[in-house]
This record gives C-alpha cells, sequence and structure tokens, in this order.
C-alpha cells in the first residue's frame, strides 16, 4: 500500500474526492510537492471514472503525462513527473516560489491562455460549472441563504440557473484553467504564469476564470476585465462579461451557502454568525457580487 514518507511535511487543503494528499519534500536537494491520487473503486461516483467530469479523478496526472501546458501562453505547469501504481497516481513536481502576482497580471495571463490552441483530448472538463451546480443540487440547493436578506434574489437564480448555464453554453468555449485562484497561480517566469492543481483543466464560456478569479481579487472587476480583453483582444466583450457575472455570482452563492450552513449548525440565531471569521469573507465576497446579481435579474 502506497504511504508517503515520514519527513514529508503535508501541507493544507490537500484532501479531495480523489486527493489522498499533498506534500513538501525534496528530493536530491530540490524542493518539491508530492501529490497522492486515489484510483477509483467499486461503489465510488461513476463521474471518478468520467474524462470530461469535473470529478474525473486523474484529470492532473494526465495533463502532466501529455505535456498539454508545458508552453502555454499566459499560463504554463511547472515541471512535473507522474508514478503509477494499481492504486492510483503520484504527481511529483517543483515547487513553485510565490511570486506575488497582481490581480491584474494574472487576469492577463488567463485572457491569453483563454485565447491558447490547446489541444481537446478526451480527458478535458467539458461542463465544469454544470457539474458545479449540479452538485449544489444534489445537496438541496441554498436553503440557508432562504434565511438571509438575499433570500429572494437567491430563490429566483436558483430557479433560472438552468437558463444561465445554457447562456454559457452558448458563449464561445476558451481554454480554461478552472480553479484559477491566486494560490492556484501562484509562480511566475517572464509574461506567463506557473499555475498549479491543474486538475480541472478544460474548456468553458469565455470570462469564466475571470469571473473566478475576481472572486478572491483585490482588484474591481472593470480593471481585471481589461486586463483580460488586453490579453483576448479578439473577444467581445458583452460575452466576456456575461461569462464572468454568471460564473462569479453562482460560485459566490454557493460558498456563502456553505459557510452559512456550517455555521447553522452551532448555538444562536444566524444572523450572529455573520462576522464570525469562516463566514465573513465569504459574504463580503457576496456583497461585491451585488451589481452582477442585479444584471442577472435583468436577463
Amino acid at each position: 500500500m502506497w504511504q508517503p514518507e515520514p519527513d514529508w511535511v503535508a501541507l493544507p487543503g490537500g484532501t479531495g474526492t480523489s486527493t489522498v494528499g499533498v506534500w513538501r519534500t525534496a528530493l536530491g536537494g530540490r524542493p518539491v510537492v508530492v501529490k497522492r491520487l486515489a484510483a477509483p473503486q467499486p461503489g465510488d461516483p461513476a463521474s471518478l471514472s468520467d474524462p470530461s467530469h469535473i470529478a474525473y479523478w486523474r484529470r492532473e496526472a494526465d495533463v502532466v503525462v501529455t505535456g498539454l501546458i508545458d508552453a502555454t501562453p499566459g499560463l504554463r505547469g511547472a515541471p512535473a513527473s507522474v508514478e503509477e501504481d494499481p492504486e492510483g497516481v503520484t504527481i511529483i513536481r517543483d515547487w513553485v516560489e510565490d511570486a506575488a502576482s497582481s490581480g491584474l497580471f494574472l487576469a492577463l495571463c488567463l485572457g491569453r491562455f483563454a485565447g491558447a490552441d490547446l489541444p481537446r483530448p478526451r480527458f478535458l472538463a467539458r461542463t465544469l460549472m454544470r457539474d458545479r451546480v449540479d452538485r449544489v443540487a444534489r445537496n438541496g440547493g441554498w436553503p440557508t441563504l432562504d434565511r438571509t436578506t438575499v433570500a429572494d434574489v437567491a430563490d429566483h437564480l436558483w430557479r433560472r440557473r438552468g437558463a444561465m448555464l445554457d447562456l454559457l453554453d452558448g458563449l464561445p468555449q476558451v481554454p480554461q484553467h478552472g480553479d484559477p485562484t491566486g494560490a492556484n497561480l501562484p509562480g511566475r517566469s517572464g509574461d506567463e504564469a506557473i499555475a498549479i492543481d491543474w486538475g480541472t483543466l478544460g474548456t468553458g464560456p469565455v470570462g469564466g476564470d475571470l469571473g473566478y478569479l475576481s472572486l478572491s481579487s483585490r482588484e474591481g472587476f472593470e480593471p481585471l476585465l481589461d486586463a483580460y480583453l488586453l490579453g483576448l483582444p479578439d473577444a467581445d466583450r458583452d460575452q466576456v462579461v456575461l461569462g464572468a457575472q454568471v460564473v462569479a455570482v453562482y460560485t459566490a452563492l454557493t460558498r456563502a451557502e456553505w459557510a452559512l450552513a456550517r455555521a447553522a449548525a452551532g448555538e444562536g440565531a444566524l444572523a450572529s454568525k455573520y462576522r464570525h471569521p469562516s463566514v465573513a469573507p465569504h459574504l463580503r465576497t457576496l456583497q461585491r457580487q451585488f451589481p452582477h446579481m442585479e444584471a442577472l435579474l435583468q436577463l
């Protein structure tokens, strides 16, 4: 049975549907990160074995093996290798130092990556936002938001989720990282950002990555939009805005629901939990989406 070495240092956030763990160590004096992915077992969800689904278990390993993002514009991966065994795969990649890149630089890089001539192997995620919303639906939607001041808006947008996803499907489908947070885009090499965690690499609506990035960026949406369009100058501005708005709003609402639902399990009124450290950041992010929510209500 595969086991991490005793002297490896576990890194936070290293668990998921197929992720056993993530560790930092050194091999021959070279700092590296080791990520272990477990193969699906009998009885596991079928989505883990579906190459087009967001949950496909070995997408990141396939990305490394094929060298798909070794030289792409805007974003590229760090040097990495893959070791396979009957129980799963182990990804070993170079440690990437944090370059503290601005949101504007990352938005520019995402725009350039969206314009990449990326091959379309079968393991790319192709229904990423739809898969995420479907997962929320299986968990009951956004019931905790019904107890907040955004209840009416959240209810309307939840009932309109199918139409919104159809709008995304109708936009130009471009290469996307799928989880472009500052933590997943830590490095920089010249004009390219060095990205990690390629488990959601795929194609999606133009502007989708921009909307996701905007949730964790200090910069306002308009400057980020301008930077993205600078990297993808042939894109239609209105289409980019629509893709970003739908992704940002539905992601922000889902994160707020998740945080509030966890807090609601404790004693006391829900409103008393709004300033809790595990809840407040998600609510602040949600507040920043109010102009986008208003725009979507008009559709």
